[in-house]
């Protein structure tokens, strides 16, 4: 039977309708909360025409729902957590690599994977913080110098089953081996104040409490308790002292935010012009004024809290190192006793 040909015509508008509509659109999974990252996809929308579809979960949930979707996963862009969550996305298989120039001109290089996998959205230092009336900073000096007796039942730190953690210690299997690390582990387990427990803003309200005289968390989640205005979270944050080790030697250990391109995603154009504007001047003002983290590109300022704790030497190694001496790092801390 014929089809009438106005019929025809119109089956084939509707067609190419639905195919632009699903052209513009990307869909994201983020482990950044909704609220930290949806006012900025909401600003790329408005610019581009390109709707955006956001599940947000727990980082390694969202990684696991990626290999269990496989090839009929709907997401474009893994928006995580720490170089070491990303490694683990391209290590099985579920990110693809991309060329843009943009990024290479915005990112430096340590912020990105070597073949293009993944790329920073922005940086948090993991730093010492200490109690102001109870330690003079001229006692601080290195990440090394917490295994010293100096800190016996001095030092607050969360679980080893935490990724921040557990890159740190890989940045410390780079730069000392595996040998020193792991005796610099067992000295840190020492000098504990308490078992680990809690996230970083607990450690810091430990310290603030007298609990312990210094700890080790990531510069974001104090200056989003000086951000927040509140009476209680200021009344802490003012007993904080910040001190960025080993600026004499290799710098302060950083981590980023980070994204990729799922290896099956359907709308890949749409994501790399997403993870374009992410990393450009304009996005990166805003993320790093309303999140208090670092921006990854040099052109964009810090956020007025982040400058008054001055600049710093960062550790120069490219954060693809983290992910890879993972495994061996968990080890190190499981072996110390780090729980």
């Amino acid at each position: 039977m014929k089809i009438p040909f106005r019929l025809s015509i119109l089956a084939l508008l509707s067609l190419s309708l639905s195919n632009l509509s699903w052209a513009d659109e990307v869909n994201i999974y983020s482990a950044r909360k909704e609220a930290l990252i949806k006012p900025l996809l909401d600003k790329f929308t408005q610019q581009t025409g390109i709707e955006v579809n956001l599940v947000t979960g727990k980082a390694d949930a969202l990684i696991k729902r990626l290999q269990s979707e496989g090839r009929n996963s709907p997401a474009d862009v893994l928006i995580t957590t720490d170089a070491g969550r990303l490694h683990r996305a391209k290590a099985a298989n579920l990110l693809q690599p991309v060329v843009s120039a943009v990024i290479e001109k915005q990112v430096p290089a340590k912020y990105r994977d070597p073949e293009g996998y993944w790329t920073g959205l922005s940086v948090r230092s993991r730093v010492i913080m200490f109690n102001k009336e109870k330690v003079d900073p001229a006692e601080l000096s290195t990440y090394e110098d917490l295994a010293a007796s100096k800190w016996k039942r001095r030092i607050c730190v969360r679980s080893s089953n935490n990724i921040y953690n557990q890159s740190l210690v890989a940045s410390m299997i780079a730069a000392n081996g595996e040998e020193s690390t792991a005796q610099w582990a067992k000295g840190l387990v020492a000098n504990l104040a308490r078992p680990p427990r809690g996230g970083d803003r607990d450690q810091i309200k430990a310290v603030a409490a007298g609990q312990c005289d210094i700890a080790l968390a990531n510069t974001y989640y104090l200056a989003k308790m000086i951000h927040s205005g509140k009476a209680e979270q200021l009344a802490v944050t003012e007993k904080i002292g910040v001190f960025w080790p080993n600026q004499k030697d290799r710098g302060a250990h950083v981590n980023i935010s980070g994204a990729g391109i799922t290896a099956h995603a359907a709308n890949r154009e749409q994501a790399v012009k997403l993870l374009e504007f992410l990393v450009s001047d304009a996005a990166q003002k805003w993320y790093a004024e309303s999140n208090q983290e670092y921006p990854v590109s040099a052109n964009v300022p810090v956020s007025e809290i982040l400058a008054q704790w001055g600049s710093f030497k960062s550790d120069a190694i490219n954060l693809a190192e983290l992910g890879k001496n993972n495994a061996q790092a968990v080890k190190i801390m499981d072996r110390a006793g780090w729980r």
